[in-house]
């Protein structure tokens, strides 16, 4: 058993986004250092398209890059990428993948993943949604906040698809509207109070 297994308390970065995303999280990426001692998760939601993002992004980060299987370990200054048809939890430090809950109409799976972190996570939260149609991850801001978590969304003149970080910004529970760049500073700067 690795000793890092036990230690949960790491923050963790949910990057929710949708149709516009990849420009975001290149642009985000590219401003985050691989060492900060963060995870971070992008849940881009697709329903039937495969993910390319764990081929495409390894050009943007000197972070590992992995897509997510059943079981595997969270770890600090790795990048992980969501499956499609996937509902992405998390359990005792570890991934848990099961069924999209939601197959027809708009998918869920940013608001499902980050109301499973506020359960099962102790380490500190920082929920950012980028660029995408619908509004997936605004019902879960209010509940990250509630837990101490950090908010951010996109500024919607910086997104290629603005509906998601303006759904975001609806809920009343952002934190922060920023350009990606900026928003690589502030989970910069989080991460640096934090330890």
């Amino acid at each position: 058993m690795k000793a890092e297994i036990h230690t949960h308390d790491f923050p963790v970065v949910c990057v929710g986004g949708s149709a516009g995303g990849l420009d975001a999280y290149t642009r985000l990426l590219q401003h985050l250092p691989a060492d900060m001692g963060v995870a971070i998760v992008i849940v881009n939601h697709l329903r039937t398209v495969a993910t390319m993002l764990h081929q495409i992004l390894p050009n943007f980060t000197k972070m590992p890059v992995e897509l997510i299987t059943e079981k595997l370990d969270i770890q600090p200054d790795h990048l992980f990428i969501i499956p499609e048809q996937r509902d992405l939890h998390v359990l005792d430090g570890e991934f848990r993948l099961k069924p999209i809950s939601k197959p027809r109409g708009w998918p869920d799976v940013i608001t499902v993943f980050m109301r499973s972190l506020t359960k099962h996570w102790d380490g500190k939260l920082i929920a950012v949604i980028v660029s995408g149609y619908d509004g997936d991850g605004a019902a879960a801001l209010c509940g990250i906040k509630e837990v101490g978590g950090v908010t951010i969304a996109q500024k919607p003149d910086t997104a290629v698809q603005p509906d998601m970080p303006e759904s975001a910004i609806a809920s009343g529970c952002i934190d922060f509207i920023l350009s990606p760049e900026d928003i690589a500073k502030e989970i910069v700067r989080i991460a640096r109070t934090d330890k």
